[in-house]
């Protein structure tokens, strides 16, 4: 197991599209648990491969409080097969946009199916902190960042601070 770099913007493998798991290799499992170990560390409540620069259709997650007991799950090719209820608005933060958070609203209500790490395929419902986990990562498979809910201004104004600071950090590895 490995902790691994986690993407930042405005990294551009963050936009790309994840491609299917096509059968749990071993590379794949040792995937997953790089992911836990990357994700619980950051310290974070999902993370998709894409996240660590893998484009393949797979997430971790654990919404459960750090002082209880660990509720990993991990969702290989999920879809998201129904959303339904009330938007509901959470503060989402992202590991690839560190220390920024914004209010997003999504449906309260999931269905999803997905399949495990022994290759089990499963459907299952889910709301409130999960089901807005597994929509966040699931936008990250398909190439997209929860700033792209937020006003344009917003999302400008995060681009551009971001932007810059890894101009700063490219100088700085060149200078050092």
């Amino acid at each position: 197991m490995a902790i691994r770099e986690i993407l930042v913007i405005p990294d551009k493998r963050l936009r790309e599209v994840s491609k299917p798991v096509t059968a749990i290799t071993d590379e794949v499992r040792a995937l997953v648990e790089d992911m836990y170990e990357t994700m619980y560390d950051a310290p974070g409540i999902g993370l998709a491969a894409i996240q660590i620069g893998v484009p393949l259709r797979v997430v971790t997650t654990d919404c459960s409080a750090r002082e209880e007991e660990a509720e990993p799950l991990t969702l290989i090719n999920p879809e998201i097969l129904e959303l339904s209820g009330e938007d509901v608005p959470y503060e989402e933060g992202c590991l690839s946009i560190p220390d920024y958070y914004d209010e997003v609203a999504r449906p309260a209500h999931a269905r999803v199916r997905y399949m495990d790490i022994e290759g089990q395929t499963h459907e299952i419902e889910v709301d409130g902190l999960l089901s807005t986990c597994i929509q966040h990562e699931v936008d990250h498979l398909d190439g997209k960042l929860f700033i792209d809910y937020l006003s344009t201004l917003k999302r400008s104004r995060v681009m551009t601070k971001f932007k810059k600071a890894a101009r700063l950090r490219e100088k700085a590895a060149a200078a050092g």
